[in-house]
């Protein structure tokens, strides 16, 4: 087991390294000289930024001042999410980058031009000192008067050293022509086409990265939306027809998400004007000292019939026991593998999978035996995976969340991989399965393709 642990953690430390390598050489290298201040900043923050990340990580679940967690976070879960966004728009540019090179060399030969004479050059376009260096000898060999003259102190056209050493430096830069302003001098040339293409390439990627995360970061800090869904419920009575269960999961509190996000969450929720709060799973990113006060605004949720929880995945990172006693502080009620019956229907919860490890896994059994066959039941049970034993106990609906519906593209492809239902409302035989995206978002403060949100789940009754 440890030999296999070893192994994945070798492996992804190589694919990281593998993808800031390949950053580096198409943001920095590709199209920047040794020695300039881009090229130094730049191969530093190559360094710097994924041990950030790393830093980030490892200290979420350190026993570390939450200070420091906080200070970690920001730079190093939004580098990740940069990183991602980077990397998909410079293999998009892999593709774009020979297409633009021929089209500028078609419009070169049409002017009668050719701004792309090291073209069969190394890729690293021309930095390198050594061939620099022989760059430079290669343009006085092919002058023996001016190289005379320079080292006479005077050339054939009267121009002095310092033309000669700026006719150098033109060399060195890729410019092709030499940049003193003495009679019979060409105009300077711009960069090759290979710069002119990895440079391009280069500032639309950052642009096209930079604005998805900013957008992204944006939709989670501006707080999830309201959306609606109606779920016809055959064994609802009439009475019950039109009930509203706001469900809100993955809320996240932690280094990045605090109390102003759990008092946005409440307040959407209260302008719902719902029969019922369903909390399921993943509140926190912490411990009770760290985040108790950030929990507090829950205190003032309203509904009608009240407030519930059960536990997510996350919870049991810390001390879930300590999160389910100050919930119930706050007016949440718990349901542990257990079952509240309301006036129209029985409302059901179960813990989540990742308390098996500590004896506290989820008991359908004990949530759901025993109970009127005849009534509808609603279960809230954090990950969509449980839908399967859901239906072995005649569940009508059950309210999940866990998936964040992917988050951040691609990953929904990923996460649709390991969980039935994605988001939204699907049938598995009699027992319906909602899975909300949740409100917040785990790591990166970012959602692309993913919309955070709170539902109003609207049972319908059958009879009505």
């Amino acid at each position: 087991m440890v030999v296999v642990f070893v192994g994945v953690v070798l492996l992804v430390v190589a694919v990281l390294a593998a993808a800031h390598w390949y950053l580096w050489r198409r943001l920095v290298r590709d199209v920047a000289a040794r020695g300039t201040w881009y090229r130094r900043v730049g191969t530093a923050l190559a360094v710097l930024l994924p041990l950030t990340a790393v830093a980030a990580q490892s200290a979420g679940r350190a026993d570390v001042p939450f200070a420091l967690k906080r200070a970690l976070a920001w730079p190093g879960y939004l580098w990740l999410a940069l990183m991602l966004y980077l990397l998909l728009a410079l293999l998009v540019g892999e593709a774009v980058r020979p297409l633009l090179r021929r089209f500028l060399e078609r419009r070169d030969t049409g002017r009668g031009t050719d701004r792309d004479a090291d073209r069969d050059t190394d890729r690293d376009a021309d930095w390198d000192t050594g061939r620099n260096t022989a760059g430079a000898a290669r343009a006085a060999s092919a002058s023996p008067a001016a190289s005379a003259s320079a080292a006479e102190g005077t050339g054939a056209d009267g121009r002095t050293p310092d033309g000669a050493a700026r006719t150098a430096v033109a060399v060195r830069d890729g410019s092709g022509a030499a940049a003193g302003s003495g009679a019979g001098e060409r105009p300077a040339a711009g960069p090759t086409r290979r710069l002119f293409v990895a440079r391009t390439v280069a500032a639309a990627a950052g642009v096209a990265a930079a604005g998805t995360v900013g957008y992204g970061t944006y939709g989670v800090l501006r707080g999830p939306k309201l959306k609606r869904v109606t779920v016809p419920l055959a064994k609802l009575p009439r009475a019950a027809h039109g009930y509203r269960i706001a469900v809100v999961s993955d809320i996240h509190l932690g280094p990045i998400l605090g109390r102003a996000h759990t008092q946005r969450i409440v307040d959407t929720i209260n302008r719902a004007d719902a029969d019922m709060v369903a909390i399921v799973g993943d509140l926190v990113d912490g411990t009770v000292a760290e985040l108790g006060t950030a929990a507090e605004p829950l205190a003032g949720l309203r509904s009608r019939d009240g407030s519930y929880f059960v536990t997510g995945n996350h919870e049991y990172f810390g001390d879930a026991g300590e999160w389910v006693d100050r919930v119930r502080e706050l007016g949440v009620r718990p349901l542990e593998n257990a079952r509240h019956e309301l006036r129209h229907f029985d409302l059901a919860g179960v813990n989540d999978i990742a308390g098996e490890e500590e004896g506290q896994g989820p008991d359908f059994r004990r949530a759901l035996g025993d109970r009127d066959t005849s009534r509808a039941v609603v279960l809230m049970a954090h990950q969509p995976v449980m839908i399967h034993d859901a239906v072995d106990h005649g569940v009508d609906l059950q309210l999940s969340g866990h998936t964040h519906g992917g988050q951040m593209w691609p990953g929904n492809y990923l996460a649709s991989l390991a969980n039935p239902t994605l988001a939204g409302l699907e049938s598995y035989g009699d027992t319906q399965l909602y899975v909300t995206r949740g409100a917040g978002a785990w790591g990166p403060p970012v959602r692309v393709g993913a919309e955070s949100d709170i539902t109003v789940v609207e049972l319908a009754s059958a009879q009505a």
